[in-house]
């Protein structure tokens, strides 16, 4: 019975964690992000891509699609929504290196820029 009313629950947007010992409910709201069909993808960083020109960060890593608000992490395997609570334990460290906010609203073009930037700063350095 709890188990069904945990589903219920989250199947409405939220999810609900008690700690143990503790009466006290935490309400977490899940985020509502989906796609109708699987969304372009851009390698970003090794073994991380970024769905591009999205107001959220959504991340590709290993099969699941990973979103955050603050320090909380989101994760689900289906482009169209279905998003629960991420462990911190099951979180790719590599995701964890990445500044919040760092490819919102993320172009591919945007990417290639920062690359040449880079190239010409390493020129600059040889010839120094």
């Amino acid at each position: 019975m709890k188990r069904a009313l945990v589903l219920s629950i989250a199947a409405a947007g939220y999810a609900i964690a008690a700690p143990r010992g503790s009466a006290q409910e935490v309400r977490v709201e899940l985020p509502q992000i989906r796609f109708e069909e699987p969304p372009p993808l851009v390698v970003v960083e090794p073994g991380i891509q970024v769905v591009p020109d999205q107001p959220e960060e959504v991340f590709y890593v290993d099969g699941w699609y990973w979103t955050r608000r603050g320090d909380r992490w989101f994760r689900t395997h289906d482009y169209r929504g279905q998003w629960v609570v991420a462990e911190p334990r099951i979180i790719p460290e590599r995701l964890h290196r990445i500044p919040e906010g760092h490819y919102r609203h993320w172009r591919a073009e945007r990417r290639r820029d920062e690359r040449r930037e880079e190239r010409h700063e390493e020129r600059r350095e040889e010839r120094r």
